[in-house]
This record gives structure tokens, sequence and C-alpha cells, in this order.
């Protein structure tokens, strides 16, 4: 795996684990080694809707442990699954 790769990894993993010194150290690793902003964003934002897709996942699994009707729609369903990341 590349290097640009393995940054934009550890970078989405920091975001997806609220680790701020993480995402602090490989964010910069990242800027010296020549990713752009847009690339870290793009990476941040998939890393938040997984992360998203988690919480409301086990929000929907809560209410059903409950017997609540409610169910929240998932980021990323694509329709044919119930995962969170389609």
């Amino acid at each position: 795996m590349d290097e640009k790769s393995k940054l934009l990894i550890c970078l989405g993993a920091a975001t997806a684990a609220n680790c701020i010194p993480c995402f602090e150290h490989y964010f910069g690793k990242a800027k010296a080694g020549g990713l752009k902003n847009v690339e870290i964003q793009e990476a941040v934002d998939l890393a938040s809707q997984v992360k998203k897709g988690a919480h409301l996942a086990i929000k929907n699994c809560i209410n059903g442990l409950m017997g609540e009707a409610k169910e929240y729609d998932l980021p990323c369903d694509n329709q044919v699954s119930k995962s969170c990341c389609g």
C-alpha cells in the first residue's frame, strides 16, 4: 500500500475514533507528504459518514430491544441491505 493511502486511512481512523492527538499527528505527516486539504477532507467525510451510520445502527438496535417503532435511516443504506455502510 502506498504512503498516501496509509495516511488517509490513519486520518479516517483518527476521525472515527475521535482521537485528536492521532489526527494532529497524521495530519502533520499528511501535509509534509504533500496531501492536499481536499484529499484529507474526503477521508474525514467518509469516516464521519461511517461513524454516523454505526451510531444510528446502535440506536435502531436499542429502539428495537425496547419495543420502540422509531427507526433511523442510515446515511449510506443502499436500500438493499440494512448495514450502516451498504
